[in-house]
């Protein structure tokens, strides 16, 4: 119950701005194009020592192939709101149930220069759950202890050319995962909101 109350009271007035990341341009806020809700389930296990489950999508993916991510994607129409639709893609992804996750409230919401605008929503999972990745998505499921994650020493700042442009972004490093982008950044906004 501690675990619940310290993200709840972390994330009280969360979800209303968008955050971008130190040298992003404000011209991601006026894309040609409207941005693509999504969200994403940022599932926190409930043990002693907390932990974040992740994902290594498969290198066969069209998009960001390869990379760490929180299970998630595009809201669709039949989905209620940002929770529901995090919520069925961790069952798509990952079968994690719906019902095994207690949805604790949404964190600051994350656009990306790809288009995405994204709601992450926070909930508490039973441990060593057997989760199972879908093929043609998840490569591998993995634990992060939330510690590591939400330390500010762990969060590296990195620049990279994107689209004739310096981006930078974070980087979080851990047991030869390379965690960055969108990720990152929504982990940085949780570390800065728990802190």
């Amino acid at each position: 119950m501690m675990l619940a109350a310290r993200l709840q009271r972390g994330l009280d007035g969360a979800a209303t701005g968008l955050d971008l990341l130190p040298g992003d341009s404000r011209e991601l806020l006026t894309l040609a194009a409207p941005p693509t809700p999504a969200a994403v389930l940022i599932p926190v296990t409930d043990r002693a020592e907390p932990g974040v489950i992740l994902t290594r999508r498969t290198d066969t993916l069209r998009r960001h192939a390869g990379q760490v991510a929180f299970p998630g994607g595009r809201i669709d129409p039949e989905d209620a709101d940002a929770a529901a639709a995090a919520l069925r893609e961790a069952a798509e992804e990952i079968a994690l149930p719906p019902a095994a996750v207690r949805v604790i409230g949404a964190g600051d919401r994350y656009r990306t220069g790809t288009g995405y605008d994204i709601t992450p929503i926070i909930g508490i999972v039973p441990p060593d759950l057997a989760l199972i990745p879908s093929e043609a998505e998840v490569a591998a499921v993995f634990e992060v202890p939330l510690a590591f994650l939400i330390d500010p020493a762990n969060h590296q700042r990195a620049t990279a050319q994107w689209q004739g442009k310096a981006r930078q972004f974070y980087e979080i490093h851990w047991n030869g995962h390379r965690i960055w982008g969108a990720t990152a950044g929504m982990i940085v906004n949780l570390a800065r909101r728990l802190a």
